[in-house]
């Protein structure tokens, strides 16, 4: 019993550090100042978002012990969404709504992403980045080199061994480009 307990809080800080990795990531000066993800709250989960769904996705391919990393990466995620919330002051009958509505978002950011990412083709990444991360009024032209970030983040995580990924490795994510002019 006491072997099971172990082996599922090393499994729960694994994922923990997974998704941290994730969060440094995010919060990479570049996208805010040389991209225009906007530094607020919703550009911070947008951000969040992408890199979790990126490690998700590199995690499913690993087959059945792939795919109980990557929903234990999930799980971290939104119990630390869920603490943030709370840690905001966000009412308790208020928090689950908000954390549904932000699965929602984060699930429907990740098939926009995932169809993009499966056919190769930036311009299909373009639309969904320049709505989610940019925000409305931006063309999707200035979206591209975050669709180009996110195939070499993919890329990247492709290249790395699975079971050191699952078990005791730092994802690597692509650096993050400096835009010239920016």
């Amino acid at each position: 019993m006491f072997g099971s307990l172990k082996r599922r809080k090393a499994q729960k800080e694994r994922a923990e550090a997974l998704y941290w990795a994730c969060v440094e990531q995010a919060r990479t000066p570049a996208f805010y100042t040389d991209f225009g993800v906007p530094d607020t709250l919703d550009g911070r989960f947008e951000l969040i978002t992408l890199h979790a769904g990126l490690l998700i996705r590199r995690l499913n391919a690993e087959g059945e012990t792939g795919k109980a990393v990557a929903q234990d990466v999930f799980d971290a995620m939104f119990r630390e969404l869920d603490s943030a919330l709370r840690e905001m002051a966000v009412g308790d009958m208020s928090v689950g709504k908000k954390i549904k509505a932000m699965g929602e978002a984060f699930y429907g950011r990740m098939k926009a992403y995932d169809d993009g990412l499966s056919a190769g083709d930036p311009r299909q990444l373009d639309a969904a980045f320049a709505r989610n991360l940019l925000g409305e009024d931006v063309s999707e032209a200035e979206a591209r080199p975050l669709s180009d970030y996110a195939i070499a983040v993919q890329a990247s995580l492709a290249g790395q061994d699975g079971e050191t990924l699952m078990f005791g490795g730092r994802p690597q994510f692509a650096a993050v480009p400096v835009r010239a002019g920016a």
